[in-house]
């Protein structure tokens, strides 16, 4: 078995690659990744259209609209993780017009976020909530990127 961190990032059309290709490249996209864990295995990124997140959102969630990122979390131990993480690219770009926050920052966020899930972190209760915001912060700062829960 490897022992090292796949990623595959991977987009629903031509589109979606060039738009996210202005914001930020593969190996951006895979640093994101990588600092968010220190575990092996695979974690595909995959940005979709409207359309395929809300089908997904519904599908998974029961929620009958598109949303930022969704997390797939297949295998998960102490070292190692399998997990599909889907961000919405139309979202996104919405989210981060409507709170006047810089599109590669909102970007940044929503992947480390979503690996966050991947291994296991989570916001339904405020605890947790905290514990994971906390660690967004520290990983999003380290990354040069500013607190994304500040108002901009």
């Amino acid at each position: 078995m490897s022992t090292k961190l796949e990623i595959d990032i991977q987009f629903a059309s031509p589109a979606i690659e060039a738009s996210i290709s202005n914001i930020a490249s593969n190996s951006i996209l895979k640093k994101w990744v990588k600092v968010s864990t220190s575990r092996y295995g695979l974690i595909t990124v995959r940005f979709v259209n409207a359309a395929e997140a809300k089908k997904m959102n519904s599908a998974y969630r029961n929620k009958d609209k598109p949303t930022n990122v969704l997390t797939f979390s297949y295998a998960l131990d102490q070292e190692s993780l399998n997990a599909d993480i889907i961000l919405c690219l139309p979202v996104i770009q919405k989210e981060a017009k409507e709170q006047n926050k810089n599109i590669k920052s909102h970007l940044a966020h929503l992947v480390i976020h979503g690996c966050l899930h991947a291994q296991g972190y989570d916001h339904e209760i405020p605890k947790q909530a905290k514990k994971m915001e906390a660690l967004e912060i520290k990983l999003l700062n380290g990354l040069g990127f500013s607190n994304p829960y500040t108002p901009q």
